[in-house]
């Protein structure tokens, strides 16, 4: 069975996807963003839009009954490559000692207010 997710309260950012799709004991969480208070794209202290992008995908992950710690693989996108020692930093810090697998790339988003996007695979057994 294939249950899309779509969390409460998550504003949508207007592009066609749901949030997180679970198929089987698998739960994958789309590329989130950074998002401040009232749901728009944040732009600011890159430490803070870390953050924010993964309190964003701990978000989807709990709509769809899974944690962070569930995580086998992560993709990160970043849009300058001097920014991967600061997003390591924020990283580790929230995936402890035992983070799982990922691929980290740079890319052009096309957009100047997202600097960083991560995607997710959980598996919830």
């Amino acid at each position: 069975m294939i249950e899309r997710i779509h969390p409460e309260g998550m504003p949508s950012l207007g592009v066609p996807l749901s949030p997180a799709t679970r198929a089987g004991g698998f739960v994958f969480v789309s590329g989130q963003v950074a998002t401040d208070d009232d749901g728009e794209v944040y732009l600011g202290d890159f430490a803070r839009e870390v953050e924010s992008t993964l309190d964003n995908l701990e978000a989807v992950l709990a709509a769809a009954g899974a944690r962070i710690d569930q995580i086998v693989k992560v993709g990160a996108y970043l849009t300058n490559a001097t920014l991967f020692a600061p997003f390591n930093e924020v990283y580790a810090r929230r995936f402890g000692a035992a983070p799982p697998a990922r691929t980290t790339v740079v890319v052009d988003f096309g957009r100047a207010d997202v600097r960083v996007e991560i995607d997710a695979i959980a598996y919830v057994g």
